[in-house]
């Protein structure tokens, strides 16, 4: 079993990206709730986004990562910077864009951080904001407040580098549509490069900044969390990861999350979504004047 085998029956829709020219205010908000998965195509903006999911996970591609962002982890990222959004199905979606001058210490590539229940509660009282919020008066101090815990929240490894050798890149592709394989990757992959295994290492290293072992394991986790949250069982979601061993797969899992795969299943929300339809949702409407 594979990621792939677990979610082909449920049909990936294109979602469109908000075309706007500049922003009505420093901060502008997006808010949107899928019942379906969904994917943007590639594309950017001059402007910082951030974008949380209270509920969902925001799977998104960069050419230099793959990151995913479970619920109460939001996505940061710079201006300019090339990215690919894809969210599992029922997901609730705040994306925030923010003028570059109002969190001047964002990095040059995106990152992972934590959405506390007080920032959380702030995005998502200010989605429901006049898009010309007054900026001298109350919503202008909460703004700010708010741009304030998000330029200090905790950051997280909740990202796979990508390497730019051609060769790796197409492993690491095959891979992450095949995480449940059990076959010794290091000897397959030598192979497949015709180069040695101590060679390989080296490469990989060199590529990502993370040892094979450690990217295969990161790769496997962070895939686990979309078939958490969408249902799956924990020991399922074991097996189509590549584990031998459920306890194995926890053990694992706390290590890198922090909390085990019961309990992220527990935070799940139950409330039902409204639906929403990204070829017809109607964007709010602003006056870039």
């Amino acid at each position: 079993m594979n990621i792939a085998e677990t979610t082909k029956r449920t049909r990936t829709i294109q979602r469109r990206v908000p075309e706007l020219v500049c922003l009505p205010r420093p901060v502008y908000a997006r808010a949107e709730d899928m019942t379906q998965r969904s994917s943007t195509h590639e594309h950017s903006h001059p402007w910082v986004q951030f974008s949380y999911a209270s509920q969902g996970v925001l799977h998104m591609e960069t050419p230099g990562a793959v990151l995913i962002a479970p619920p109460q982890w939001g996505i940061l990222v710079p201006p300019g910077q090339p990215h690919t959004v894809k969210n599992t199905a029922g997901t609730r979606m705040r994306s925030l864009y923010i003028a570059h001058d109002r969190l001047p210490r964002v990095i040059g590539h995106c990152v992972v951080v934590h959405v506390s229940e007080l920032l959380g509660a702030m995005i998502r009282h200010f989605s429901g904001m006049p898009v010309q919020y007054d900026e001298q008066g109350a919503e202008g101090r909460l703004v700010q407040v708010m741009l304030d815990l998000i330029q200090n929240a905790p950051r997280a490894d909740l990202a796979l580098p990508w390497p730019e050798h051609a060769g790796l890149q197409a492993l690491c592709t095959r891979f992450m549509k095949e995480t449940g394989t059990r076959h010794a990757v290091s000897g397959h992959w030598s192979r497949a490069l015709n180069i040695s295994e101590r060679t390989l290492g080296r490469l990989f290293v060199q590529e990502t900044r993370l040892t094979l072992r450690t990217w295969l394991q990161r790769a496997r986790l962070l895939q686990s969390i979309p078939m958490l949250e969408t249902g799956l069982s924990v020991t399922d979601t074991a097996l189509a990861c590549g584990y031998d061993s459920t306890s194995a797969f926890i053990a694992a899992f706390h290590a890198f999350m922090g909390q085990t795969p019961g309990s992220l299943q527990r935070k799940r929300s139950h409330h039902p979504i409204s639906t929403f339809d990204p070829h017809q949702a109607a964007e709010r409407k602003v006056s870039a004047t």
